[in-house]
């Protein structure tokens, strides 16, 4: 049997759930193949008063037939139960199988909930009527619903306005494993992958557990990144459409959003993706953005010395960058691609900038190893301009207590090493980012090396802080 790896807060907050003297009415919902299902049968021992899942691409008959399914195998008297004419009597029924039970508590999982909602089949209303009118009023409720259809979740649950506004009591957005948590799950595996193999499988399939499910032991991770994205039957060569269509009802502005996003590292303000994807300035695209930033494909975020409405937004979701530079446009014919690209340019031009996603993705380890845990801190990108020249910086921690962490994420094999032309150049972004941005806080450069930086009089000079990639481990 699969043990729980992580999900400790998780966990955590479903025990303290269970200890309130009230009923609770939980959404669970985060990106597809994050583990949300195997999450909440391990923490409730798959001990259920009543569990049903809604059904992919069918019609209101069958939904109700595979709730009803579900009920009559734990009704006492199945065998006088009509099948429902419709989703108001099917929670008719459910309370009052659950009325005659007599548990201290009485808890309902209904999985994969945006797949009952067909057209015209007023499950939603019947919900409402089902938790408003009796399962709210008691103290022995606890309904878990759960779904990857993010854009659902927000609109019929987490942000409703009409009969289920304010109702879902606590909302647990799962979040895929940092690399620690992979470290664990491969060590119980037993499968011998050393650190910097662990962060190369990082850049590609990011922390979801359902991705990491298909590594085998054996291979190394350059091996199991070919046969799972580019061999003609991989299983991550035809994951992209499908991702995004389980996701999105209506997916073709949320994968061109992705899609455009791809091409520019640093991110795009919401003017430049909008000139850039064609899509039109309004509402709706307001919400494919906030649903894809719900679902953690993309980051919002402010850079160092601008405002709110001048927020930046990222392309984050490691598999759907790695499709979208390599995967998308290859042949299936041909074999080893990914094996004898290793040493191209191509490759370590996307090796250093994924390396800083998985940075990014594991700041507060980060600062840890800085010592600032406490300190509180914004982070973002940064691009400026003064008297004509350019500067980029990959991360700067803006802290409260008077100092800027300019960040320098870099990966390679062997110990980073900074010559006198790379030195002039940081002296040059240094320069330009106290010049352009005007700040009077100190700054402190910092390396996050994959496999540390060599310690040179240039290093010696400039650098403030040296980190290895083992500190984003912890």
């Amino acid at each position: 049997m699969k043990q729980l790896i992580g999900r400790e807060a998780e966990l955590q907050q479903f025990n303290n759930i269970r200890q309130r003297d009230s009923s609770s009415f939980v959404a669970v919902y985060g990106r597809r193949r994050v583990g949300k299902t195997f999450l909440i049968r391990t923490a409730f021992n798959n001990e259920f008063s009543f569990y049903a899942t809604g059904v992919a691409n069918v019609g209101m008959r069958r939904q109700l037939g595979g709730f009803y399914s579900s009920l009559t195998k734990v009704h006492p008297k199945s065998h006088e139960l009509p099948f429902p004419k419709d989703w108001f009597e099917a929670f008719d029924q459910l309370a009052e199988y659950l009325s005659g039970l007599s548990t201290p508590q009485k808890v309902i999982f209904l999985d994969e909930l945006p797949w009952f909602d067909t057209a015209k089949s007023s499950f939603v209303p019947a919900l409402e009527y089902f938790w408003n009118s009796w399962a709210s009023a008691r103290h022995d409720i606890l309904l878990i619903v759960c779904g990857s259809a993010a854009s659902w979740m927000m609109s019929n649950l987490i942000n409703h306005h009409g009969g289920l506004h304010n109702r879902v009591t606590h909302r647990i957005r799962l979040e895929p494993f940092t690399l620690r948590e992979c470290e664990l799950y491969f060590q119980r595996r037993g499968a011998a992958l050393e650190r910097y193999q662990l962060v190369q499988l990082y850049m590609v399939f990011g922390g979801i557990p359902f991705y990491l499910e298909q590594i085998e032991n054996g291979k190394s991770a350059a091996q199991n990144i070919n046969d799972l994205c580019f061999a003609a039957d991989g299983f991550l060569r035809t994951e992209f459409d499908n991702l995004y269509k389980s996701l999105f009802k209506k997916a073709d502005k949320h994968l061109l959003v992705v899609e455009t996003l791809s091409q520019k590292g640093m991110g795009m303000s919401r003017e430049e993706l909008i000139r850039l994807s064609k899509l039109p300035e309004g509402g709706n695209t307001t919400k494919v953005l906030k649903e894809l930033e719900e679902s953690g494909f993309i980051r919002k975020y402010r850079s160092f010395d601008k405002k709110g409405r001048d927020s930046i937004f990222q392309l984050t979701d490691f598999y759907s960058l790695f499709y979208l530079k390599f995967i998308q446009h290859t042949n299936p014919m041909d074999k080893n691609i990914w094996l004898n690209s290793l040493d191209l340019p191509v490759y370590k031009t996307w090796s250093g900038y994924a390396f800083e996603q998985v940075c990014l993705y594991h700041l507060d380890q980060i600062k840890k190893a800085l010592g600032i845990t406490g300190v509180q801190t914004s982070s973002s990108a940064w691009m400026g301009v003064y008297e004509g020249q350019k500067a980029q910086i990959d991360l700067v921690i803006d802290r409260r207590d008077q100092v800027v962490n300019l960040c320098e994420m870099k990966f390679s094999v062997q110990p980073f090493v900074i010559d006198k032309k790379y030195a002039d150049d940081l002296r040059k972004k240094i320069s330009v980012f106290k010049a352009s941005t005007g700040t009077r806080k100190a700054i402190f450069l910092t390396f996050i090396t994959a496999a540390g930086l060599l310690r040179n009089e240039h290093a010696n000079a400039l650098v403030q802080n040296d980190l290895t990639m083992d500190v984003l481990f912890d």
